[in-house]
């Protein structure tokens, strides 16, 4: 079993539950981690044997292009897509980091993190 793991990705989306989220948009952060079984890559150094983790990142860019109210529905989204996309994904873990929300005071940040 291995685990890869996509960190740091960094989006500007228009996720939120407030009005001024969705016009204003905001700063996020997402990490992914994806267990699977990459033996076969691991023996053939050939990467259609592997999980290919620039595609992952383009689904998660694809869906965090998409607005949503809460991370909850996020977090699922991009969960549902790395299984569907890549049958050998095992486990997939998210964390989406909402950067400076709008709290009404000095908060660096508000994560979810999801597993599938």
């Amino acid at each position: 079993m291995a685990l890869i793991e996509i960190e740091g990705m960094e989006f500007y989306a228009f996720h939120g539950h407030f009005e001024v989220e969705k016009v204003a948009g905001n700063r996020f952060l997402v990490n992914l981690n994806i267990q699977a079984d990459l033996g076969k890559a691991g023996q053939s150094d050939r990467l259609e044997d592997t999980l290919d983790y620039q595609k992952a990142y383009l689904a998660v860019k694809e869906e965090m292009a998409i607005s949503s109210d809460l991370l909850e529905h996020v977090c699922q989204r991009i969960i549902t897509r790395i299984k569907s996309e890549f049958p050998e994904a095992q486990k997939v873990s998210v964390k989406v980091s909402k950067m400076n929300p709008p709290m009404g005071g000095q908060i660096e940040k508000v994560s979810l993190t999801m597993e599938g």
